[in-house]
């Protein structure tokens, strides 16, 4: 029987988000927390780092959550230890990001090194609870036992892993946010299937928290999110992933990124993922070379004689990102359902 009071942490995280997020726009613009649209002729200014918000919104749900199982259940479950690990994790990376906003991405921000080293002890939390499962199966090796190596060397590698990539393919207004959405219900339908209902809540009030988020960075958006939401999403899928003992399917799911990577690494991780506006309203390839995943869509379209816009950019993206979740789903079934 479903409990409807479960659907009170992903409101209040939907809500948060909706009727702070307004507040948080016209503040970002008086004090000059104004970033250019790349994408449009103009370049017009648009108000940064949305994403802290929308994090704050997820935090609000995910204490009334914890204030149910504890109040309302009576619950003394020892996931509400991860619980409280994740959100410090969350809360790390948020604050590493909205760091990295204000130095500013065009100026360099944190230099790569910085954030390796920050997002790896962001981790600790997790190293600190021993979370996830140190059994590991191989093919054609078998079981292995891997010990102090998961959580001392494989849980750092994956918070960093997964937080660096998931920025890397960013900069189209609703990208991040809808790929957000798309990965963090896909990994919470995960969690519930193999029987860790209470991943699904935390990825339900992220979920919430995004889907209000993408009512003010939809094209045109009126905020951008900023790597406050972007290292968050990212650490936030590895998290779940670590705790459930699904590591497997969340590499599949991230297929996107590392594409993305590789093609950002043919640019020295120095180009970007921006397109070049056209009078038309239309994009243009910026560089000779395709250097990420918005390129590649780009470069598709014009081929097929398409008149590329920032919309469809976004949609192919999703779509791609829709079939990889899709086929992680048909593969990994026998482990899931």
């Amino acid at each position: 029987m479903i409990d409807y009071l479960l659907l009170v942490p992903v409101a209040l995280s939907f809500l948060t988000t909706l009727l702070v997020m307004p507040y948080w726009i016209k503040k970002a613009r008086q004090i000059g927390l104004i970033w250019d649209d790349m994408n449009k002729l103009g370049k017009q200014g648009v108000a940064g780092s949305g994403g802290i918000i929308v994090v704050m919104g997820f935090i609000v749900g995910i204490i009334f959550y914890v204030a149910y199982l504890v109040f309302y259940l009576g619950s003394e479950s020892l996931f509400l230890v991860e619980i409280f690990a994740m959100l410090n994790v969350v809360l790390i990376l948020a604050g590493i990001g909205f760091i990295d906003d204000l130095l500013g991405w065009q100026r360099g921000g944190l230099s790569r090194r910085s954030r390796i080293i920050l997002t790896g002890l962001a981790s600790i939390p997790l190293i600190s609870i021993n979370a996830g499962k140190s059994l590991v199966s191989i093919p054609l090796i078998g079981v292995i036992e891997l010990g102090l190596v998961y959580p001392l060397i494989l849980i750092p590698i994956g918070i960093i892993g997964a937080t660096t990539t998931f920025n890397f393919l960013a900069g189209f207004n609703g990208l991040e946010s809808g790929q957000g959405v798309i990965l963090l219900l896909s990994i919470g339908i995960v969690g519930y299937l193999t029987g860790n209902s209470w991943i699904l809540i935390v990825s339900l009030c992220m979920v919430g928290s995004l889907l209000a988020f993408i009512l003010f960075n939809y094209y045109p958006a009126k905020v951008f999110p900023g790597d406050s939401i972007t290292y968050s999403i990212g650490g936030l899928v590895a998290i779940l992933a670590i705790l459930g003992n699904f590591e497997k399917i969340a590499v599949f799911f991230f297929i996107p990124y590392i594409m993305e990577t590789v093609l950002k690494s043919r640019g020295k991780l120095k180009k970007h993922s921006f397109g070049e506006p056209q009078k038309d309203g239309s994009l243009n390839l910026k560089y000779n070379k395709i250097y990420g995943l918005t390129h590649l869509s780009i470069f598709l379209m014009k081929k097929f004689g398409l008149k590329v816009t920032e919309k469809k950019v976004v949609y192919s993206i999703w779509l791609f990102q829709t079939v990889v979740v899709i086929l992680g789903f048909l593969i990994f079934r026998e482990g899931i359902f």
